[in-house]
């Protein structure tokens, strides 16, 4: 297990070397000066420039720039956003929180729908409900989320007047900005009105919940069935039948346990799809997340951004997946043999 990780931290590491090297060749592909692309500065003076040169190597060839660019990303100089002027680090550490909240209530979602609604799918798979529930799937995994999102919108929004249409929170409310979790900083605040902002904030919360739970629930609902119509034809649980275990001793003894060590590893591979459905998410519901902000950047061409942007959600894709790889191997013997 232990050469296992270091086989798994060494390929993390070239990874991550090859994401910087692309996120720095960035800086000379957009269109500008390389100086504007890595500082933010619209404009600069000689001064300015001939200090710019020094700090980020200009004058020197591409590996000493490559790793004055290492060095300024791990010290925390990220440079500036065209568009607002202010630290690029900021920004996304302010932005990134409303994207995690959001994605990990959709992950949380998918997982507690998806995982029993397979099981009920796989238990007579060749039955009414099972087809129902396949058809659900399938019609599910294949609506647009930009419709599906108009859609409820037009329902519960426009036409009933239930739910919000936009934005995390009302603006009768005011929250502090503590950890950037809207919930969580609801339940941290002192306010008289804690309970009525946790339920805005709630309702605000569903639709987009909704949308972007959508897609994942579906694959976990179609995956859990096919990995418990999998394993239910193993020996073993022949063998827990023939010794007189009835059906629902067998699911839950033999079949759960073993059904559900593959779908640890989906939690990394559907965060990755919740990150990418998450930014056509928050551009329809105007959530203030990292996703909405850096298509707000492509469509300024804020390129500083855009790099930054693309180095922080890669980073945060790759890490969970290689996470979750390491859970499944922790858990499944069969995958540590192999």
């Amino acid at each position: 297990m232990i050469l296992y990780l270091l086989r798994r931290l060494v390929l993390l590491a070239f990874v991550f070397i090859a994401l910087s090297i692309l996120a720095f060749s960035l800086g000379y592909l957009f269109p500008g000066e390389p100086w504007q692309n890595f500082s933010g500065l619209r404009s600069a003076s000689s001064e300015q420039l001939a200090q710019l040169t020094t700090l980020y190597r200009l004058d020197q060839g591409y590996i000493a720039q490559y790793l004055a660019y290492l060095t300024r990303i791990f010290s925390g100089d990220w440079g500036l956003s065209f568009a607002s002027q202010q630290p690029l680090l900021q920004e996304m550490l302010t932005l990134l929180p409303a994207t995690l909240e959001l994605a990990a209530y959709a992950l949380f979602i998918s997982f507690f729908i998806g995982i029993p609604i397979g099981i009920i799918a796989a238990v007579k798979p060749d039955g009414v409900l099972s087809k129902l529930i396949s058809a659900i799937a399938v019609t599910g995994y294949s609506i647009p989320v930009f419709w599906w999102a108009l859609l409820l919108i037009m329902l519960f929004s426009l036409g009933l007047g239930w739910l919000p249409t936009a934005g995390r929170i009302g603006v009768l409310y005011e929250v502090n900005h503590v950890t950037g979790f809207m919930l969580l900083d609801i339940l941290l605040s002192d306010s008289h009105h804690q309970q009525e902002a946790l339920i805005n904030a709630l309702r605000h919360l569903l639709l987009p919940t909704l949308v972007l739970a959508t897609f994942p629930t579906t694959v976990m609902i179609r995956f859990t069935r096919d990995s418990m119509l999998d394993v239910w034809e193993q020996s073993y649980i022949k063998t827990a039948r023939a010794k007189g275990l009835n059906r629902g001793q067998v699911l839950y003894r033999h079949g759960l346990r073993n059904a559900l060590l593959p779908v640890i590893r989906q939690i990394g591979l559907q965060f990755s799809t919740l990150i990418t459905l998450a930014m056509i998410t928050e551009v329809i519901f105007s959530w203030p997340g990292i996703g909405r902000w850096l298509i707000d950047s492509i469509y300024q061409r804020n390129y500083p951004a855009i790099q930054a942007g693309l180095l922080v959600i890669s980073t945060l894709v790759i890490s969970v997946n290689m996470l979750t790889e390491i859970l499944h191997t922790l858990f499944n013997p069969l995958a540590r043999k192999r």
